[in-house]
């Protein structure tokens, strides 16, 4: 099997988000793909398995499998698009937990539909904000899996030095840091935090933005952003709303590509 590292939401290699990326011949055990993403220790590692008409898509941090993951699924996209494997000016239909995902070509770009992932105010809860350093947010919310918090400044972003054993504590799958942006070219900044997930600091995130964008767009009056994630390697994602979904947009480099030589076992579904 083909196996691959991309960088995502990347301008260039080594910034930006890596994921792997493996190219499924036929269907694998779930356990046997877990090891694999703790194997290549990266954030999230995806499986493509080819089916009628597109992909089956799943996600595996080196701890558990996620249901919806932004930078893998536009590492995908890229992989099948950069070997040929998808045709350029065709979509690429991804079955995966959260529903249809679709990837297209937008000039050197990538843009996933996703679905949107609004936050509803909410008390944070116990612990969180102490766990992140802050005393009092200008807003906070939930969505079904993470909590977003509001700041009054990029810099009070990019200052934040979390105790990770805390938040790690905080039964969300992650945290969500955000704030207006003081970056040309930028609509807002934000930071992700999964240490429950086996994600401490997640560089870009895809499917933060599906949170990120409903409450930007409305705050800030626009249907179409960008959005910075300030991480030790940064990257970009252009966001747009359209009702109920969030298109997401970025670019991607493939920084390794390789031969997966420890093989899965055959597939026995369960009866």
């Amino acid at each position: 099997m083909r196996i691959f590292q991309v960088d995502a939401f990347a301008d260039a290699a080594f910034t930006g988000n890596p994921a792997a990326v493996c190219l499924l011949e036929a269907p694998a055990e779930a356990a046997w793909m877990q090891r694999v993403a703790a194997e290549m220790n990266l954030a999230e590692t995806a499986f493509v398995e080819p089916r009628a008409g597109g992909y089956l898509l799943r996600w595996f941090t080196p701890a558990v499998e996620v249901a919806l993951c932004g930078h893998a699924t536009l590492a995908s996209a890229h992989v099948l698009f950069s070997t040929g494997s998808a045709a350029p000016g065709e979509p690429i239909r991804f079955d995966s937990a959260s529903g249809p995902l679709i990837a297209r070509r937008a000039g050197e770009a990538i843009a996933l539909d996703f679905p949107a992932r609004p936050a509803r105010q909410a008390e944070p809860p116990p612990g969180l904000l102490k766990a992140l350093g802050i005393a009092a947010p200008a807003w906070a919310g939930r969505s079904d899996e993470d909590f977003l918090v509001v700041l009054g400044s990029q810099e009070e972003v990019t200052r934040l030095r979390p105790d990770l054993a805390r938040l790690a504590e905080i039964r969300v799958r992650g945290t969500i840091v955000t704030a207006p942006s003081s970056r040309p070219g930028a609509d807002f900044v934000s930071r992700f935090f999964a240490p429950a997930v086996g994600v401490p600091e997640d560089p870009v995130t895809g499917s933060a933005h599906c949170t990120l964008a409903p409450y930007w767009c409305q705050r800030l009056g626009s249907a179409s952003l960008t959005g910075y994630q300030a991480s030790a390697r940064g990257g970009t994602v252009a966001v747009r709303l359209e009702n109920d979904r969030v298109i997401l947009a970025g670019r991607a480099v493939t920084v390794l590509a390789g031969e997966l030589t420890a093989a899965a076992a055959p597939y026995l579904p369960t009866a």
